[in-house]
Formats: structure tokens, sequence, C-alpha cells
């Protein structure tokens, strides 16, 4: 929170597609002793002039950094602020309440958006995943892509129902449905649907929700992704520096996410850490940090492919490239271990109670690990994976290089490490 909080609560409006008729007793009230009224364009229009008639302020572009300063000049007047739907759900009401407080804001919730639409749809909301589009690239929905599975999708144009459906093309659900329901609540409401595979609808209204029923084509050539850590490897786009399924979700399950956190992925290799890592809550955050930068490019491909292309990528060595990164919750080290100072940096950014994994190949730096584990406790294994094979006639079983991990989460109080070799590797 960045501003003191007005002496007068400022009002916030939510308004529907049926404009000021649809609107409470209370919230006509608060709309028309207002001094100050601001809004969108298209917000604004809704009220009728003679019943509102306080000044009118339209937000300017971007929106998000205009709340202090519009707040700081229209300090002392009664504001309104106008939203869509309910201004608590995807809208302007989470801005001010961490600007002004909770406490200095007076809400007038409307139903929203998907309220109308699952009861359009016969859709229980509980069970309806809501995703947004609006300021969020399209990628984001493909991490939530699963046969059956029920979504609903903010829209943020006209364009947006046919971006959806080329994504679902793309990433092999060209069988869903898809239904966009336009002005929702109005006298203008219209419903239009097709196939994602057949697509072929105009842009229609720019106020529109996208409904999907998500079906998987059997026949496309990418690989079923399930919702746990431990993507198949034909998921990533790889030069053979990826971190293997098997191994991937043990360390996944060590480095243990929970909503919010922020990870570092240090010698981010084909990203798939960071990637599952974020797969794993929407509200979880990753920095891959990768000194090839060619390989630091097919991170934020596999990231933008497998529905999470807000994670970073860092071009350049650790521990220099960690300078100035956010203070991570959990480290993960795949590569460039024995790095001098690479252990020391990464161990002294944890705050008490983070968690740090490593996972190595080599002698040299199981070597390394083995004198932390001495130190500092937690766990240390060897993971084995081995897979059968053809031998001539018969199958035998053809043993994958083992990797061997240490985790660890900080305490409170404890020595810091060092380490004094200077051997690079990539498990």
């Amino acid at each position: 929170m960045s501003s003191a909080p007005p002496s007068i609560p400022v009002t916030v409006v939510g308004l529907g597609a049926d404009g000021w008729a649809g609107l409470t007793a209370a919230a006509r009230s608060a709309l028309s002793s207002a001094q100050v009224l601001i809004g969108g364009p298209r917000q604004l229009d809704l009220l009728p002039a003679g019943e509102c008639p306080g000044e009118r302020v339209a937000w300017p572009s971007p929106l998000r950094p205009a709340v202090p300063k519009l707040m700081a000049e229209h300090a002392g007047r009664r504001i309104a602020v106008l939203a869509s739907g309910d201004p608590m759900f995807y809208g302007i009401g989470r801005a001010l309440a961490q600007e002004l407080g909770p406490d200095a804001l007076a809400v007038h919730p409307h139903p929203s958006s998907v309220s109308y639409a699952c009861a359009r749809l016969g859709w229980p909301v509980e069970d309806t995943e809501v995703l947004t589009v609006v300021g969020r690239p399209v990628a984001r929905l493909a991490a939530a892509l699963y046969e059956g599975r029920r979504l609903l999708v903010l829209s943020a144009g006209a364009a947006s129902p046919g971006e959806i459906a080329a994504l679902l093309r793309e990433r092999g659900f060209g069988p869903s449905r898809i239904r966009v329901l336009e002005q929702l609540g109005s006298e203008r409401e219209d419903t239009y649907e097709g196939l994602a595979d057949g697509w072929d609808h105009p842009p229609g209204d720019p106020l529109n929700v996208v409904a999907v029923e998500c079906r998987r084509d059997p026949a496309h050539p990418a690989p079923r992704l399930g919702a746990t850590p431990g993507l198949p490897d034909a998921a990533y786009e790889h030069d053979g520096q990826l971190t293997k399924r098997r191994v991937r979700a043990a360390t996944l399950c060590a480095l243990a996410p929970a909503p919010g956190e922020l990870l570092w992925d240090i010698g981010g290799g084909s990203g798939s850490i960071g990637i599952e890592w974020m797969r794993t809550h929407p509200s979880c955050r990753a920095v891959a940090v990768e000194r090839v930068a060619e390989r630091a490019a097919r991170i934020t491909r596999n990231a933008a492919a497998l529905g999470v292309p807000g994670l970073r990528v860092v071009v350049g060595s650790a521990p220099d490239a960690l300078g100035g990164l956010p203070a991570p919750d959990a480290v993960f080290i795949g590569g460039g271990l024995t790095a001098p100072g690479l252990l020391d940096a990464a161990w002294a950014a944890l705050a008490p109670g983070g968690r740090l994994v490593v996972n190595t190949v080599t002698l040299e730096s199981e070597a390394v690990l083995t004198d932390r584990y001495r130190r500092h406790g937690g766990d240390l294994v060897k993971l084995s994976v081995a897979h059968a094979v053809p031998v001539g006639g018969f199958t035998g079983w053809r043993q994958a290089m083992p990797v061997t991990q240490w985790s660890v989460t900080k305490p409170a109080k404890s020595a810091e490490p060092t380490n004094s070799t200077n051997e690079k590797d990539q498990a």
C-alpha cells in the first residue's frame, strides 16, 4: 500500500451490461451523490447525465500506474469508481485495495460475467475454472487444458475467441467446444459456438466471455500432459540439457512448491524445473538463469508452449547473474555447481525456511554435496533409473547415469557453506 487512506471512503460500483437499470438503490444513490466519477469510457457512458452530475474522469492507459495519481488529485472529494461486474473479481477493486487499503473502500458488487455465464450454460461455478486473457498472454491457457475440463475465459476483446481457438488447435484440443457469450445481462445478449478445429466466426462484440469444454484429439502428436510434475520429456524442446522426467518429478517433490513462492532455477538448460514449478499453481513464479543464449531462448519457447509464459529468463553465468534478483523461496542448481561462489550465493539468498536442491552427475560435484550434507544435514540421495530395451531377441535394462541429489531446508542459524573447485556439470 503506497498511499494514505482518504478521509472520505472511495465508493466502487460494479456495473453490468444493463447499466443503470441493473443497479441497486444503494449503488444508484452512491453514484448520484459522487462529485467525481472515474471509469472506462464505456462504463461512464452507461450512466445517465441527469442522475449522475459529478465530474467524469476516464482512466488513462496504462491504468494501474494512474491509480495513486488520480486518488491524490481528487482527495477530499466524494469519489465513485466504476467497475465491470464484481469489482473484486479481476477488477479495479484489487488495485484500489492495494493502494488505499480495504477499509478505505465502500464496494457495491454486481453479478460478475462468470455468474451470468454459468447461469446461461448450466455450469456449477465451483466446478468451472476461470482464467483471463485481459492484459495477459493467451499462452497461459495451455496450462489449464485437460480432457473434460470446463473453462471460462474472460476475454480481452473481439479477437480473443479466435486466438483461443487457435491455441486449442495448436495444443491438440481441436475437438473442444467453444461458446462465446456476448453482452451478458443486457438486451443485446447473444451466443454463438463452434469447435476449435473449424472455428471460422468473425470477431464479434468486444464484451464477451469464452466458454470452453476441453476435448483432446488423441491423434495429435503432442504428448498428453498431466497435472503433476514429471511431464513427458517429449513435451520439451531441448538439446540434451534436460532434467529427465523421473528425476524431475523427484526434484520438484524435494523443492515442494507452494502458492505464491519464487524459485531460482540455476543452470536452466531447457527450463523444465522452473516450468513445472510454475505449473503447480498459477501464483508460483520462477527465474531461470542460463549462460547460453540459445538455451535461454529455448526456455522461453518451452515456457510459452506449456502455459507459463511468465517465467523470467536471465542470460548469464551464476553467481554473477544472481545479483539484483528478487529473494527466492527455493533454489535449484542443475548446472555449474562447482563454479566459485555459486553455492555460497544460493545459500545466502535463502531466508530461514528456504529450500535448496542440487542435482549432480559427477564425482567432483558429489564430493562437494557430501561435504555440505555433513555440515548442514538435509537429505542426500542417489537417484537411479533404468529403462527396458531390446537386447537381441530379448529385453534387458539400460541404466541411465545416476544423479546425486542434496536437498536441505535452511535453518534459523547456520554456518555459510564454501566451495573451492571449478568443474561444471549439468544434471
